[in-house]
């Protein structure tokens, strides 16, 4: 059994989502102020939470905290040693089912009966929140589905995920998304609820304090392209380098950096590095949010390619820290940049096409710097947190409301 002792009267909000993940945090951070109850499942037991979380109940299978936890965060800690056992023996086991873990939702459910559940991503957070609410049948309280990036876009083309994700659009109250491609979408899957707010993931940006982090003078001085180093079932960040050596005349005097950067991406950088000549910067995987500003605020271009995302965060960070960003077209981009005139969004397997937009990005001043005064415009208008977070607030009231009713 889980001990509670938060108070009954007020409003309670259940989150099933990754509990180190970033985006998480930030988005949680919206609300924290709305003296609501907010508890968070994590769908991974063995997870710390994210330094940045904070004002909230989390469920923890670990029975010590890390000192980096703030204070502010409240463990509730299993009580049944059954469970513990059962979770330890499929994580030696490499058992990656959820039945055990759906038990402990409904479990968590019943004790603290939330007026809301919000899952945060699918096939992980939804699937977990889906199989809790089998158990239930209709007394399942009101529940919120969240799509994020290639959950709908990729996964919704998988025929091993296309039933979850119909049993899913069938059982949520409402849908929401970062993405208007992936309302229609939802539609396709059976969902005929309400759609809420199409809001990026991670929620709002603070673009003041990130516009400090930028180059001053025109985004035309800046010497560096900044690439983002996926490479994996949805990455594509070794295109960059065919691109990169079809414009070599060209990238004299400039540095490449990289972050986010699996393995194959630092030899594939190394190679390039040393048959061209081509200086390459690889930020290291543990960068602070200002190291990283920094690079982006340095950068004249941004390159992000993969075969599916949803808004991709990055795109979001150049558009703001005023890099011309390359996207590839199957991100959402165009929902967000004019292409060719304040972006240019590319085929993420063609090396060509994207090798004559960063020969265009590299040679025209003009382009780049009226670029960032578009993005930045559009970043005040529709991504800043006094934007965002005042609509995040009002969702969550409006669904206060109409469960009420």
């Amino acid at each position: 059994m889980i001990t509670n002792g938060k108070s009954k009267t007020k409003r309670k909000i259940l989150f099933i989502g990754m509990i180190n993940s970033v985006h998480v945090a930030h988005w949680l951070s919206q609300i924290e102020d709305q003296n609501w109850d907010v508890y968070l499942f994590p769908v991974d037991d063995w997870a710390e939470p994210h330094f940045e979380i904070r004002n909230l109940s989390v469920y923890a299978t670990k029975f010590f905290r890390a000192a980096f936890v703030d204070k502010s965060v409240r463990y509730i800690r299993w009580s049944s040693l059954s469970f513990y056992l059962d979770a330890l023996s499929r994580r030696l086991m490499k058992q990656h089912t959820n039945k055990y873990k759906e038990q402990a939702l409904a479990h968590v459910i019943k004790s603290i009966k939330p007026d809301i559940i919000h899952s945060l991503e699918f096939q992980h957070a939804g699937y977990l929140t889906l199989g809790a609410k089998k158990k239930f049948g209709n007394k399942f309280p009101t529940w919120i589905a969240t799509c994020w990036g290639s959950d709908i876009y990729m996964f919704g083309r998988l025929i091993e995920h296309q039933e979850p994700i119909r049993q899913m659009m069938a059982n949520c109250d409402y849908y929401s998304c970062e993405c208007e491609r992936d309302v229609q979408l939802a539609r396709e899957m059976g969902f005929s609820g309400p759609v809420l707010p199409v809001l990026p993931a991670r929620g709002g940006f603070n673009t003041e304090h990130m516009i400090s982090f930028r180059q001053p003078g025109p985004v035309s001085n800046r010497k560096t392209i900044i690439v983002k180093g996926y490479q994996g079932w949805a990455g594509r960040a070794l295109v960059a380098f065919q691109a990169f050596k079809r414009c070599l005349d060209i990238l004299q005097g400039y540095t490449i950096v990289l972050y986010a950067v699996v393995e194959d991406i630092k030899i594939a950088a190394r190679l390039f590095e040393l048959e061209t000549g081509i200086p390459i910067r690889i930020l290291p995987p543990l960068s602070t949010d200002e190291e990283i500003l920094t690079a982006f605020g340095h950068a004249r271009v941004y390159i992000g390619l993969s075969i599916s995302d949803g808004i991709s965060t990055s795109l979001l960070e150049a558009m703001v820290m005023g890099a011309f960003p390359i996207q590839s077209c199957t991100a959402c981009a165009d929902e967000w940049i004019i292409d060719s005139k304040s972006g240019f969004t590319v085929p993420p397997e063609d090396p060509k096409a994207i090798a004559d937009t960063i020969r265009k990005a590299l040679t025209d001043d003009t382009l780049v710097n009226h670029a960032a005064e578009l993005n930045m415009q559009t970043a005040r208008e529709r991504l800043d947190s006094s934007i965002i977070k005042p609509q995040v607030i009002e969702m969550y009231q409006n669904i206060f409301m109409a469960r009420g009713k």
